[in-house]
């Protein structure tokens, strides 16, 4: 019977991509077999070579991150009857999600019992932020002279302070205890720019200015940003004769 790793569904049908992504989310992975009723009971596949195909695109295609390397279908015969059978193993780059809906309630979900639940967006948030943290913490930094007078002067100005072990307090460090990537970006020298464009309109074909900040620490760099977008952001008041004319109207 189905269970928390095995799912059966009796033809190929639009929910496919839902039930990947939830074995994909699940701890221990899953099996979908194609062509076997609710009850375990085979009732195979016509065009079985195709319909493989199908499978394949539609997982490649619509699931994000990518799952290439994380699911098998193959070809099966069961009670003289072909049927397909997919394995999909646990991702490592969770939350995976429908990529029409992207990374909310809608586009994730995760095996419980024998269903496919939608993931709140608390739980969507815990994962991604997890993910991040493993990638960038793991990594290790492509230079190691790093300095961090930003970053002090950031704690500083919230009368906070950085002490000799902070790298390691602020997880900043691989398990080598090698300045890891995320050192790197917040460190007040690195190759890592910020792209901010203006375009005439919502069209974005007219490009007006584009300012490059970045190759500094983060939080530095993110500031730049803020400031810039602030400024764009800003109202001012009208005069001269089109303010008298809205006036006269009134």
């Amino acid at each position: 019977m189905e269970s928390n790793r095995i799912e059966y569904k009796k033809e190929l049908t639009d929910s496919l991509e839902k039930e990947v992504v939830a074995f994909l989310n699940y701890r221990d992975g899953g099996e979908i077999y194609i062509g076997i009723d609710d009850n375990g009971t085979a009732v195979g596949v016509t065009k079985s070579d195709q319909l493989q195909l199908i499978i394949k695109d539609r997982i490649k295609n619509n699931i994000q991150p990518s799952a290439l390397g994380l699911f098998d279908v193959i070809l099966q015969v069961k009670d003289n009857k072909e049927i397909i059978k997919i394995i999909v193993a646990a991702g490592l780059e969770k939350p995976y999600y429908l990529r029409k809906y992207g990374m909310t309630e809608k586009g994730c979900f995760i095996r419980i019992g024998s269903s496919s639940e939608p993931l709140s967006q608390d739980m969507i948030d815990s994962l991604y932020s997890r993910r991040i943290r493993n990638t960038i913490g793991k990594m290790e930094s492509t230079r190691h002279n790093l300095t961090f007078e930003q970053l002090k002067i950031y704690y500083e100005t919230r009368k906070l302070h950085l002490n000799a072990a902070f790298m390691k307090n602020l997880e900043l460090l691989t398990p080598e205890e090698k300045p890891n990537y995320a050192a790197y970006l917040l460190a007040d020298e690195n190759g890592v720019s910020i792209q901010v464009a203006k375009y005439a309109d919502t069209t974005r074909v007219n490009l007006i200015e584009n300012i490059d900040f970045g190759r500094c620490s983060l939080i530095r760099a993110y500031k730049n940003v803020m400031d810039r977008m602030n400024v764009e952001n800003s109202l001012y008041p009208m005069f001269g004769d089109k303010a008298l004319q809205d006036d006269s109207d009134e």
